[in-house]
């Protein structure tokens, strides 16, 4: 499979769930800790949390801080910002 279709593989699986969408947008420009995800997004804190954990293991986010117990700090990686500007040219 090449690289464009393992982005596209990505984006369905981010697509196919507002939350993770809402998360993935939110993160697009900035890093952030959880509880401004939340409010951003308007998805709730334990919801966020639980995709958070699921984008992690996807690659598509990672936690700078990851030791840290409150206020980790969360940013797109390279495959999520393919992923976020993939989503955004198309009409998903």
């Amino acid at each position: 499979m090449n690289k464009e279709d393992e982005i596209l593989k990505k984006c369905s699986y981010v697509v196919i769930s507002s939350y993770r969408r809402k998360v993935l947008e939110t993160l697009k420009n900035d890093v952030k800790i959880p509880t401004k995800i939340s409010e951003e997004s308007g998805v709730g804190i334990k919801h966020v949390n639980n995709v958070l954990t699921d984008l992690k293991e996807h690659n598509l986010i990672v936690c700078i801080n990851e030791d840290a117990h409150k206020g980790r700090l969360y940013r797109l990686t390279e495959e999520g910002k393919n992923v976020v500007d993939m989503i955004g040219k198309m009409d998903w």
